[in-house]
């Protein structure tokens, strides 16, 4: 039995994915396995994975439902996971090498259900990443995910296995932030999860794919909020504006025409201008590009804000 089972959900993920397993490959904790699971891919991933499974006998390629990400990892982790923690990767992020042997020891307190750790976000090249997010001082709380979920990425989490189960896995019918219900109802279920103050995934930006859904994204959130609502928990103005300002951002990045960024700015302020500048240099940027975006080039904003 490995230690690890790393469930990577895979669609046309032909340009990235080489370099995914290169990482993991490059882990200097040998003990895993990878679930390599092709979603209804059309370019070349579907080769890739098979080639990959003939060189490595810790890789498997797994045929699940072609329903999206959150069903191939619900297959993977709950009907063909061997190992006894479960780590979930993005077929376009990366891990330092270091990141298994990490996790694994803090999983050497029995208390901790899961893990996670510091993420750096980068474009081309990992090795100059743009930003890294920052992970909770004390185990996770609800309104700790409800505000700027420090977790960011399910490249970013590893899970006891028998925790995981206790979920049922993640919400299928959920587009975006699915990940951050799932985690809502893992953290009001009682599972302690810590972070590593160490940058361990470097997360691919991208202006496309569904994280470009903000409706969606809106959706998703609303639904943990309701499952936080089951624990007693209830995001505050501070919360939602934190949220506001990160949609905010994806706005600006995508270069949405009609304003929506300042129109999300703006209701971020309205909600808590405490929590909208909180950090006052992140605020004041958002703010700031949001009232400046509609008067550029686009060209310009392209460059500024991609």
């Amino acid at each position: 039995m490995p230690r690890f089972s790393i469930i990577i959900p895979c669609r046309n993920a032909a340009a990235t994915l080489p370099a995914t397993l290169e990482s993991l490959a490059a882990q200097t904790l040998p003990d895993w396995e990878a679930l390599l699971v092709d979603d209804a891919s059309t370019d070349a991933t579907a080769a890739l994975i098979a080639a990959a499974a003939a060189a490595d006998p810790r890789i498997r390629a797994v045929t699940a439902p072609r329903r999206g990400p959150s069903a191939a990892r619900n297959h993977a982790a709950l009907a063909e996971a061997k190992g006894e923690i479960l780590a979930f990767c993005d077929s376009d992020d990366l891990w330092a090498a270091e990141k298994l042997a990490r996790f694994d020891a803090a999983f050497a307190d029995p208390a901790v259900s899961a893990v996670y750790a510091r993420v750096a976000f980068f474009r081309a090249d990992p090795d100059r990443p743009s930003t890294a997010s920052e992970i909770a001082e004390v185990p996770l709380t609800i309104l700790d995910l409800l505000g700027e979920n420090p977790v960011c990425t399910m490249s970013n989490l590893a899970i006891r296995r028998a925790a995981f189960e206790a979920t049922r896995g993640f919400d299928e019918e959920l587009v975006q932030n699915e990940d951050l219900e799932w985690l809502v109802r893992l953290v009001g279920g009682g599972a302690v999860v810590i972070g590593i103050d160490a940058v361990l995934t470097f997360y691919r930006t991208s202006v496309s794919g569904l994280s470009a859904d903000l409706p969606a994204m809106q959706a998703g959130r609303a639904a943990a909020v309701e499952s936080a609502a089951r624990y007693g928990e209830t995001p505050d103005p501070r919360h939602e504006a934190v949220f506001l300002r990160y949609l905010s951002r994806r706005a600006l990045r995508l270069d949405q025409r009609g304003g929506s960024a300042l129109r999300l700015a703006l209701a971020g302020i309205a909600a808590s201008p405490g929590g909208f500048f909180a950090p006052p240099r992140r605020g004041a940027l958002t703010a700031g590009g949001a009232l400046l975006a509609p008067l550029l080039p686009g060209s310009l904003r392209r460059i500024l804000f991609a």
